[in-house]
């Protein structure tokens, strides 16, 4: 595994400028591009965040000045295809980027008043509907664990512990199955449904949230259920192209934390998942490397079909953050540092 090459691959074939504009760039949402992506007229606003957090993860891993320089530029074109705004509508998606901003700000890059931004709108999404939590978008009437989860973590992370455990409890009481341990996706609140899908991320960031506040017993059970009803064979399961491309990466992402910080037998296999599938992740790309939507099979030949999945980039960032995850554990994943 080379999460070099990884960061190479992905970054070459989607990383280009906004509009043409000199200084700018942004990820765009297909390879090969249709014109629209080619424009970035559709504007995937949470796969540009992961992507920003993932380009972290690489600078953390090996430092460079080129890629500080374009997280710089990436940062600014974020609020300017927003058209001059940090946040949207959606508190799902906020709070994605205040996640990676929070992380871009450890590097010495001011985004103060983004980061401002993002937390006051966070905070004015919580209502005493369904007990707690705050809402998927701004005049909806369900509440999920992709809004509360990352929002949870980026509570923590700004130091508003109080506001944190309010969001963790709440999934953890109205949204956690007795029965498995998995998170359900929300709930909602005109009529009370559970909506009981079981989505990877959903696991990924409450598992995120338990152990930012320390949770170790619900974090512990949070990665026993992920092993046991989420990975077949040691491999999380994936959930196809689009927004699905990024589930089972976000997990990823959470499950190296987790085999960091818990005591016991649940680190060991929290470890052992997030390699196993880093494993068959690059053993299953095409050439390029090209990565797979689901880790357990092998991605298609190029030129790729075009109803292939892997022409997304939410696809192709998943692979390679789920190899900076893997890097986090193992030397043998990082390859070579990169120059600059």
């Amino acid at each position: 595994m080379d999460v070099s090459a990884a960061e190479r691959a992905v970054t070459a074939r989607h990383l280009r400028r906004v509009w043409g504009l000199p200084g700018t760039v942004l990820g765009r949402s297909g390879w090969p591009a249709s014109a629209g992506q080619r424009l970035h007229w559709h504007w995937n606003y949470w796969w540009q965040a992961h992507l920003l957090d993932t380009l972290v993860d690489a600078q953390l891993r090996s430092p460079s000045a080129s890629r500080l320089a374009l997280i710089r530029s990436f940062v600014r074109s974020v609020r300017l295809r927003n058209f001059g705004r940090w946040t949207n509508e959606y508190y799902d998606d906020i709070a994605w980027l205040g996640l990676a901003l929070q992380r871009v700000q450890r590097l010495g890059i001011d985004v103060g008043p983004a980061v401002a931004a993002i937390d006051t709108q966070l905070l004015s999404g919580w209502t005493s509907a369904a007990g707690g939590g705050i809402w998927w978008r701004v005049g909806d009437e369900f509440k999920n664990a992709p809004a509360n989860g990352p929002a949870a973590i980026f509570h923590a992370r700004s130091g508003n512990l109080s506001r944190a455990r309010e969001m963790t409890d709440w999934m953890t009481s109205t949204l956690v199955d007795p029965a498995t341990g998995l998170v359900l996706d929300g709930i909602r609140t005109d009529t009370g449904e559970l909506v009981k899908h079981i989505y990877t991320y959903c696991q990924g960031v409450y598992l995120g949230a338990c152990l930012e506040l320390s949770l170790v017993d619900d974090a512990a059970r949070t990665v026993r259920a992920v092993a046991s009803h989420c990975a077949p064979g040691g491999v999380i399961r994936g959930q196809g192209g689009g927004d699905g491309g990024l589930f089972a990466a976000i997990l990823a992402r959470y499950l190296a934390l987790a085999a960091r910080a818990l005591p016991g037998p649940e680190a060991s296999l929290a470890r052992s998942l997030v390699l196993d599938s880093a494993e068959a992740c690059w053993s299953g790309a095409a050439e390029g490397p090209v990565f797979s939507a689901f880790w357990d099979r092998p991605a298609p030949l190029l030129p790729l079909p075009e109803d292939a999945p892997e022409r997304d980039m939410s696809v192709q960032v998943g692979g390679w953050m789920l190899l900076e995850a893997a890097a986090t554990l193992s030397p043998d994943v990082a390859g070579p540092p990169v120059g600059g």
